[in-house]
C-alpha cells in the first residue's frame, strides 16, 4: 500500500532584519571609481581656529569701537584699543611662523581687518576734521578698489559648485594674497600717521588742515603718495595674488 504524501511544508531559510542590513547596498551594480583629477579638484578643509586668526578676527572686531570712540571723543580710550589693534598686526604673523600656523583664510582675513581698521578710523577722523578730506578719500578708493577685487577673485578662483554657503565658508581655500613690499610701507606710514594723529587728539593737540603742524602735513603728502605706489603694485606685481591649485589647496 503506497504512503500519503507529507503534508508539511519545506522550512524556509531563516533570515533577520540583520542580514539585510549587512548587505553590500553595491553588490551587484557597477561601482563608479572617480579618475585622480576629479578627487585632486576637491578642496581641503583647513583648520581655521587658529589663534593668529583669532587675533585678526579681534582687530576686526575693535575697528567699529574705535571709530565710534573717536567720534564721541573719548581719544584715550580710542587711542588704547588702536594700539591694541596695531600690537595683534605684529604678533599674529609672528606666531604663525613660529608654530607653523599659517592659513590660506590667514592670507585673506588679516587685510581684510588692516582695511576695515583703516576705512573706519579715517572715515572718523576725517568727521572730526583731523584728517584732509583728498588724503581720506585717497586711503579709502584705494581699499574700496583692493575690497572688489578680492570678491573677484575669490569668486572666480572657488572650485564648483559655486554656492554662497561656499563662497563665504573660508576653510575652503581657493587663493592666495601677498602683501607687496611698498604695500607694508605704505600700512606701517598710514598707522604711524594715525597713531600720531590720534596721540596728538588724545592729548588735546590742533590737528585741523591749516594746523601748526608742519611736519604732520608732511606726512600727509608722503601717505599720499605711497597709497597710490600700493595701490598700483598690486596691478603690475605678478605673485601679489595667487590662484591655488587644487593640490595646493591641499
Amino acid at each position: 500500500m503506497a504512503s500519503k504524501p507529507s503534508l508539511t511544508k519545506a522550512p524556509r531559510p531563516y533570515s533577520t532584519k540583520t542580514e539585510d542590513k549587512n548587505k553590500d547596498p553595491l553588490k551587484g551594480k557597477e561601482k563608479v571609481i572617480l579618475p585622480r583629477r576629479i578627487l585632486a579638484s576637491l578642496p581641503a578643509h583647513e583648520n581655521i581656529y587658529t589663534v593668529p586668526n583669532i587675533l585678526t578676527f579681534s582687530r576686526l572686531v575693535a575697528a567699529p569701537i574705535i571709530g565710534y570712540l573717536i567720534l564721541h571723543e573719548q581719544h584715550v580710550a580710542a587711542l588704547s584699543l588702536f594700539i591694541y589693534a596695531g600690537a595683534t598686526d605684529l604678533v599674529d604673523g609672528w606666531i604663525a611662523r613660529k608654530w607653523n600656523l599659517q592659513t590660506v583664510v590667514g592670507t585673506v582675513i588679516d587685510p581684510m581687518a588692516d582695511k576695515t581698521l583703516m576705512t573706519v578710523v579715517t572715515i572718523s577722523l576725517a568727521v572730526q576734521g583731523a584728517m584732509p578730506l583728498p588724503l581720506a578719500y585717497l586711503i579709502l578708493g584705494r581699499d574700496i578698489l583692493l575690497s572688489l577685487a578680492a570678491v573677484y577673485y575669490r569668486y572666480v578662483s572657488l572650485p564648483t559648485p559655486k554656492t554662497l554657503a561656499r563662497y563665504w565658508d573660508f576653510s575652503l581655500p581657493s587663493a592666495e594674497v601677498h602683501p607687496t613690499g611698498i604695500s607694508k610701507v605704505n600700512t606701517a606710514l598710514q598707522l604711524g600717521l594715525i597713531g600720531w594723529t590720534m596721540g596728538t587728539m588724545a592729548m588735546g593737540g590742533d590737528l585741523g588742515w591749516w594746523g601748526p603742524d608742519g611736519a604732520l602735513k608732511a606726512m600727509w603728502y608722503l601717505v599720499g603718495t605711497t597709497t597710490v605706489w600700493s595701490g598700483a603694485s598690486y596691478i603690475y606685481t605678478k605673485d601679489a595674488v595667487k590662484i591655488l591649485t587644487s593640490r595646493k589647496a591641499r
